[in-house]
């Protein structure tokens, strides 16, 4: 389906049906085959641009695509209980804190040693800290382990992955912005990412009641789930305006917003809206691949790179707390996935002009595989620890990203608290 230089209204509507048609096929296969539905989505993407069906940088797209990062971080923190962070405890921020500090400093160090400038090599490492809570929460969940204390571990791991990873992208990016790399920059963007979630979280806590009552007398069909919205566009644009990131103002909006009563209803007028725009951005993200730059020996040698650095630094990270009585290896196994989460930080270092295609293809390759491994190597350690070979499904998981539902499992919203706390 060729494209003009300049899309008109009809031209943007069937580019948006087929984009919505591929990623729901794609995604559906994706799913018959016991891979999560993202990983569909972004090959629709793939194969949309290969056929010129879609083109990420066309301007009529980008708002979409930009929209679609904003609800899935929205997304994200909504189901984030940042009280179960508490709960967790030390191994947990042990956990994330080796999750985040051994990737990144791997992926930098390998990143510039492959001949790639500071700034995309930060870029390289920065992708390396993301852990995908969605496809995380998804596996543990069918392996029966989401709600035992190894599954605790990962996900409280995970938040905190995300969040550190967001912020570190947000300081990046920034410092980037400004043409140098500089200790007192990089300390500053971080005081100021970081600054941003804390006040965001204080304000919010002491504004729930007041939220509470004003939410109680809205009665119009689907008003609550638009006015979250509205906020989480708000939260996206205020962090920009403060010198962060939109990414880090969505996933405040979700974290102020997930202790209030009516969050199942919240979530479930997202999750609708997120079914559009989430996959358009998988498929903006895919169609911006270079099949032809990914295939270079140097795009291919720096992508290998960073898939044995993003796997041996997730499992090194799940044996950091030394103290702990759990089952490390599937701890550190779990951490693995970068799934949705690292897609974004590829989208937005090819976005800013930090990536190149080679670089851009080599992030996606590494971000595709450690997706799809961890599943069956999870499935093989907890089969080897219980001594047997059949798995029962865990319900619970499958609405925490848009669009990843499994089937023959019933859909509801993750709970990342213990059942019995």
């Amino acid at each position: 389906m060729p494209m003009p230089a300049a899309l008109d209204v009809s031209t943007l509507l069937a580019v948006l049906a087929a984009t919505i048609v591929a990623t729901k096929l794609f995604g559906d296969v994706a799913q018959r085959v016991g891979q999560p539905a993202v990983l569909g989505e972004l090959l629709a993407g793939v194969a949309l641009g290969a056929i010129g069906a879609f083109r990420p940088h066309e301007a009529a797209l980008q708002p979409f695509a930009q929209i679609g990062i904003v609800v899935l971080l929205f997304q994200i923190g909504l189901h984030t209980d940042v009280r179960s962070l508490r709960r967790v405890g030390a191994e947990a921020a042990v956990v994330a804190a080796a999750g985040v500090i051994i990737p990144f400093l791997g992926g930098y160090v390998v990143a510039h040693a492959l001949g790639l400038a500071d700034v995309p090599a930060l870029v390289c490492g920065a992708a390396l800290t993301a852990t995908s809570i969605g496809i995380s929460a998804r596996v543990l969940g069918d392996l029966m382990r989401l709600h035992t204390e190894d599954g605790q571990v990962v996900l409280g791991a995970a938040v905190l992955d995300d969040i550190i990873g967001l912020v570190i992208l947000s300081v990046v990016f920034s410092v980037a912005a400004g043409g140098n790399v500089s200790p007192a920059g990089v300390v500053r963007m971080t005081g100021i990412a970081i600054g941003f979630v804390l006040v965001a979280l204080l304000m919010g806590a002491i504004a729930m009641p007041t939220l509470i009552r004003f939410v109680e007398r809205m009665r119009g069909t689907g008003v609550l789930g638009l006015l979250s919205l509205a906020f989480a566009f708000g939260m996206a644009w205020l962090a920009v305006r403060t010198g962060s990131a939109l990414i880090i103002g969505a996933l405040a909006a979700g974290l102020i917003l997930h202790p209030m009563p009516q969050r199942n209803e919240i979530e479930s007028s997202v999750t609708a809206i997120g079914h559009f725009f989430v996959p358009i951005f998988f498929a903006s993200v895919g169609a911006a691949l270079d099949l032809h730059a990914l295939a270079s020996p140097g795009a291919l040698t720096l992508g290998g790179a960073l898939i044995v650095v993003g796997i041996a630094g997730k499992v090194l990270a799940g044996f950091a707390p030394w103290w702990y009585d759990g089952n490390k290896l599937l701890v550190g196994v779990a951490m693995v996935p970068r799934g949705e989460v690292g897609l974004v930080f590829a989208q937005m270092g090819l976005g800013a002009g930090v990536l190149g295609q080679g670089e851009f293809g080599a992030l996606m390759l590494m971000i595709v595989v450690t997706t799809f491994l961890p599943p069956p190597i999870l499935a093989r350690i907890v089969r080897a620890r219980s001594g047997t070979g059949e798995m029962a499904s865990e319900p619970g998981i499958d609405d925490l990203v848009a669009g990843t539902h499994h089937r023959g499992v019933r859909k509801t919203a993750v709970r990342t608290r213990h059942p019995d706390k």
